[in-house]
């Protein structure tokens, strides 16, 4: 276990309902991060997405990888949202899905660092259920310090 829910709830300002990582399985600082999010039932989206064939709505799958960014990039410069900055989603591209999530599935996470440059972060993300691929996406993130 290389981060539990508790170290991950220093890292990312998100709380219940909208905190999308369960654990880091795996981290190399300025490079990549594999993490997961245990998907239940018990989510409140399922309630009405949709209520007989409940699915993971896309936006939180993509949402999900933007945690795991924030993650990796908070990690990789030593800072914390405890200290006033926050990791700002800012852009997805090419994002392409390829099958729903479904309650039961472990949505296994995985971003890769395409390059950095003053607080701008480009990641190459994907998300896979049991090694198949769910969704795809480049993302974005900009560091801030908020006051």
């Amino acid at each position: 276990m290389v981060m539990d829910i508790n170290e991950i709830r220093e890292y990312l300002p998100h709380r219940y309902p909208f905190l999308l990582v369960d654990r880091v399985t795996e981290i190399t600082l300025g490079e990549a991060i594999v993490a997961y999010k245990n998907v239940s039932i018990n989510e409140p989206f399922f309630n009405g997405h949709f209520p007989h064939h409940p699915i993971m709505p896309g936006v939180l799958v993509v949402e999900a990888l933007a945690q795991a960014c924030g993650i990796l990039g908070f990690k990789t410069v030593n800072k914390l949202p405890a200290d006033g900055y926050v990791y700002y989603l800012v852009a997805s591209d090419n994002v392409r899905f390829k099958r729903p999530v479904m309650p039961g599935d472990q949505l296994v996470l995985e971003a890769r660092v395409e390059r950095t440059k003053r607080g701008i972060w480009k990641f190459a993300c994907r998300a896979t259920v049991d090694g198949e691929l769910v969704c795809e996406a480049d993302i974005t993130c900009a560091e801030r310090k908020v006051a």
